[in-house]
Order: structure tokens, then C-alpha cells, then sequence
């Protein structure tokens, strides 16, 4: 069962950590999504490879199997905003990281421009000035779905959501 308090890895390793363009790669990335560390990385790298393996596997079931499981990934894929309304499962296979990285609460509050950076949004989401419906969230690597990404607003008690604060001037 294991030890409550050491979680397990949620990501796997490359074979090759120190190839050079595999390592140019996940800098660039990490700059541009703001990402803490590789770790951030390589845990979204895994969700996304577990989920083209479920959708590789699906081609090997029975037709009435298939098409629901095939349903049910896509419609779990549409609530994330990952594929659209008219997804396939040729579509899953085509999910990138870029996917993923773009749906973290992080992208979102820079991309809405609530943030004049995207390390500022990492800050201001870690400090608990960031509201996702009526909760706060503390983790910058949250994904979101479509209906979260609307209700991402500041804190009406952080101090931050009043437009005199020095941070706006």
C-alpha cells in the first residue's frame, strides 16, 4: 500500500536526458509555458502518452466495444477542451504537448491577460490571488476545462483585484 506521505512518480524518465535536442526542446518549452522544473514537463508528457495509448488500444476491441470506449475518451478529451465538438479518435492521436501546456491555469491567466507575465501568473496563482469559480487554486499546473477557463478571475479579496494596486499602474 505504501507510505501516504511519499507519493508515487507521475511521470517516467527519458531513455536519453542529457540528448541535446531533447534537452533544447523541454528548455524552450519550459521557458515558454513557465514551468517550474522538467518534472512539470515530463508528468504532462505521461498524461498524454497514457492517453494515445488508450486510443491505440481501442483499435483492437470488437465494433460496439470500440465505439464506446472511443466515445468515452472523446467526450472526456471535449470537457477539457482538448478536441472539438466533431473529435475522432484520429484527432486524440494527433494531441500535442502544446495541448496540454495551454490548458494549465497558468497559460489561461496570462493568456486572459491577468498577468503581465507568465511567471507573474505562476506567482499570482501560488499565492492564492486566483479564483476558479468560487474556490481558490493554488496549483498553477491545474488543467482546465472550457466552463473553468471562463470563471478564472482574481481574488475579490486579494488585494490585487483592486485597479489602484501598484501592480496595474
Amino acid at each position: 500500500m505504501g507510505d501516504p506521505k511519499k507519493p508515487r512518480k507521475r511521470y517516467e524518465s527519458p531513455r536519453k536526458p542529457w540528448d541535446p535536442e531533447l534537452m533544447e526542446t523541454e528548455l524552450k518549452l519550459i521557458g515558454e509555458y513557465g514551468l517550474k522544473n522538467r518534472k512539470e514537463l515530463r508528468s504532462i508528457e505521461s498524461l498524454l502518452r497514457k492517453i494515445r495509448t488508450v486510443a491505440r488500444s481501442t483499435y483492437a476491441l470488437p465494433g460496439s466495444e470500440r465505439m464506446e470506449k472511443t466515445g468515452e475518451l472523446i467526450s472526456r478529451l471535449r470537457r477539457r477542451g482538448l478536441i472539438g465538438e466533431k473529435g475522432t479518435i484520429d484527432d486524440v492521436l494527433r494531441l500535442s504537448l502544446e495541448h496540454f501546456l495551454n490548458r494549465r491555469l497558468q497559460t489561461v491567466l496570462y493568456k486572459k491577460g491577468l498577468a503581465r507575465s507568465i511567471h507573474q501568473a505562476r506567482q499570482l496563482v501560488v499565492h492564492g490571488h486566483v479564483v476558479v469559480g468560487d474556490r481558490v487554486v493554488r496549483k498553477p499546473s491545474k488543467l482546465l476545462s472550457q466552463e473553468e477557463e471562463i470563471a478564472v478571475v482574481l481574488s475579490p479579496k486579494s488585494p490585487l483585484s483592486r485597479k489602484e494596486h501598484p501592480i496595474w499602474a
